[in-house]
């Protein structure tokens, strides 16, 4: 196998671990209360969590990708992190929005499991949103998917650039 293959090989197994790893990390310890809570309330508002949310995920997955990389004696180039960054970090608040997850979902016939997969944590309160509901499994299939995809991008400029070891 060439030297390449085996480097890029090394690099995607790097990332993703890294991205998939410190997903929930990012995801739910780096997150305020308050944009937890704020992110998918439509308006300036929403967005306004949404997108503090977002660089806080955004910041942590960067410096953990950093980290472990360089622990690892290779230095990603500036351009292929920040493209891989970009793929999590738009796709991420997109769907933390909620509207669009939840039309991607009514696309993909889950509609019915997203209906059906509630939890009720207040005395005649059914929310559809937040831990144990089918809205956030299919939010955090998607961010886990996603990953990959971030890590894919990195590691294929990253060896076009011809990445520094």
């Amino acid at each position: 196998m060439a030297a390449r293959t085996v480097r890029g090989l090394a690099l995607f197994a790097a990332l993703q671990a890294t991205f998939a790893d410190i997903h929930p990390l990012c995801d739910q310890w780096l997150q305020s209360s308050e944009d937890a809570a704020g992110k998918g309330t439509p308006g300036r508002e929403g967005a306004k969590h949404c997108a503090r949310h977002v660089a806080s995920y955004t910041a942590g997955q960067v410096g953990a990708a950093v980290a472990v990389t360089r622990v690892l004696g290779f230095r990603v180039p500036l351009r292929a992190l920040a493209a891989g960054a970009a793929v999590n970090a738009v796709t991420h608040y997109v769907i933390d929005r909620r509207e669009p997850l939840k039309a991607m979902a009514r696309l993909a016939g889950k509609q019915g499991y997203v209906e059906h997969a509630t939890v009720q944590r207040r005395d005649g309160v059914i929310d559809a949103a937040g831990p144990g509901t089918a809205l956030t499994e299919l939010d955090q299939a998607a961010h886990r998917a996603i990953g990959v995809l971030a890590s894919l991008t990195t590691t294929w400029l990253a060896l076009r650039a011809g990445g520094r070891r």
